[in-house]
């Protein structure tokens, strides 16, 4: 429940367009994927955040869900990979507290977690973070198979520009 966020960080989800209230934390309204974002204080000035994210698999992305276990394996590990680099997409410092990476039932789970001593930017760093394993994600697309929802979206929108002009892939 967002009673339990300290009162900045509350603050700062609140007063953000790309945040809502959830059922633990916010969710970031900007993206499709499943979100969980939560504060806690700390024993120093800082907050802690956390950030979960959900996406497909490979596997449940694709229209018949087939996929070689030695692709999905390699996509897995390169996805993780890749996403550990997140801090980097930050205009900010951030040292990570924790990073997990896990699948289960067609669902690829990130966590981030990560202390900042600025509440509201942590809240940003918080959805720099989501934005970032989506971007990452649509980057590691892997071309030839059929692909259902959200990924079609997601590849549309990123081979299309401001003015609706359809362009290339993302990469």
């Amino acid at each position: 429940m967002t009673d339990d966020i300290p009162t900045e960080a509350r603050d700062a989800f609140d007063g953000h367009d790309a945040f809502a209230a959830a059922d633990e934390g916010y969710r970031v309204t900007t993206t499709v994927f499943d979100t969980e974002v939560t504060a806690s204080e700390r024993d120093d000035y800082a907050t802690d955040f956390r950030v979960r994210v959900d996406v497909p698999t490979l596997r449940a992305a694709t229209e018949d869900g087939e996929v070689g276990e030695a692709v999905q394996s390699g996509w897995l590990d390169t996805l993780e990979r890749r996403l550990e680099d997140a801090p980097m997409a930050t205009r900010a410092s951030v040292d990570l507290d924790g990073f997990d990476v896990t699948t289960a039932d067609g669902t690829v789970t990130v966590t981030y977690e990560f202390a900042h001593g600025d509440a509201a930017r942590g809240v940003e760093i918080a959805k720099t973070f989501v934005e970032y394993v989506e971007g990452t994600y649509v980057e590691s697309v892997v071309p030839g198979y059929e692909y259902g929802e959200p990924v079609t979206d997601l590849l549309s929108a990123a081979a299309t520009d401001e003015d609706g002009q359809r362009g290339g892939t993302p990469l």
